[in-house]
């Protein structure tokens, strides 16, 4: 499958994203990896692809702090994103894709069904599947180190399937699915060191998720 992969800002490096998704490349996959994704994307770009994984905050790139989406300038904002999903296009956001405060740029916190309000210190998180999906098909409940998300202005829509628990964040929603229009849409907060993207149970979650994002088909 061909995958176009969105990453890189100030505090989430290209580099831990290239390395954690090399085991879709290890089994077959093509991904085409864009860090400035202001002046590269276009809503026809876009539709190159099955399936887009944003692992991106609003920054141009990781040495320029620059928003992504500025009005009149970016050729695929959020907007443009959400056509795509609707045309029957599969979003998968990741991690920093989660990172967006809906009082900064409330059109992408709509279009993906969350807003960023913070995480503590890089702490110990459990993470818990809480609903059998084809997200969740053969994961386990696994224990990471990570920054540990806390979301709000979370979507009437969303089906969540997956949660987050820390001593110093309490519980948070770790995953969940969504469909806008002909398309899918899925969330999934853990992913900011390298050591989450090796874990063997988060990557069965990426993988699942990329595929379910692309209609199922494997």
């Amino acid at each position: 499958m061909k995958i176009l992969i969105l990453c890189d800002d100030k505090w989430h490096p290209a580099e831990v994203v290239e390395r954690g998704l090399a085991f879709l490349v290890e089994e077959g996959h093509a991904l085409d990896f864009i860090r400035d994704a202001k002046d590269i994307l276009t809503p026809a770009f876009l539709g190159r692809y099955p399936v887009v994984i944003n692992a991106k905050g609003n920054a141009l790139t990781g040495a320029n702090e620059a928003p992504w989406f500025e009005e009149g300038v970016t050729e695929a904002g959020p907007e443009e994103l959400r056509e795509y999903v609707e045309a029957g296009g599969g979003f998968l956001s990741l991690h920093a894709g989660n990172s967006f405060k809906a009082e900064e740029n409330k059109a992408y916190t709509d279009f993906v069904g969350n807003s960023f309000v913070k995480h503590p210190p890089r702490c110990t998180v459990r993470v818990t599947v809480d609903r059998a999906h084809p997200v969740t098909e053969g994961v386990h409940d696994f224990e990471i180190r990570d920054e540990h998300y806390e979301l709000d202005h979370l979507a009437a829509d969303i089906l969540p399937f997956l949660s987050t628990v820390s001593e110093s964040g309490g519980k948070q929603v770790g995953g969940y699915v969504r469909s806008i229009g002909k398309g899918r849409l899925c969330v999934l907060t853990p992913g900011h060191i390298l050591s989450v993207w090796e874990n063997e149970e988060y990557r069965k979650l990426v993988r699942n998720a990329v595929f379910w994002c692309a209609g199922g088909v494997k």
